[in-house]
């Protein structure tokens, strides 16, 4: 089984997408990344684990909290969603896995998953 991975913006709509997407595996573990705002207002059926992140970070802090909550908790690759968030959000993820050294396969949600 594979972990996934999402960022879960303030984008409208986005969340119906990650929703989806959550459902449709049985995923090993969840990661969602988001703001206080997600933390309070998303419907965390399936208890994923949520790495909250402050708006006002920079990319890097970002990065560095991502990756920290990150270490040692992922295997060889994940599966990752970025429909939702923003650019900063994005690269600070990337970044991080990066430097985790764990490969990464795109996902969305369509009729079920999908791998990009």
């Amino acid at each position: 089984m594979t972990d996934l991975i999402a960022v879960l913006g303030t984008g409208k709509g986005t969340w119906a997408h990650v929703s989806a997407l959550i459902r449709a595996e049985n995923w090993e573990n969840i990661h969602i990344i988001t703001n206080d705002f997600g933390k309070d207002k998303f419907n965390n059926e399936k208890n994923a684990k949520l790495i909250i992140l402050d708006e006002n970070l920079s990319v890097e802090e970002m990065k560095e909290k991502i990756a920290g909550e990150l270490k040692d908790k992922l295997k060889l690759d994940v599966a990752i969603n970025l429909i939702s968030g923003s650019g900063k959000e994005h690269m600070a993820l990337l970044s991080a896995l990066m430097s985790l050294g764990v490969g990464m396969r795109f996902v969305i949600e369509k009729d079920g998953m999908k791998e990009l």
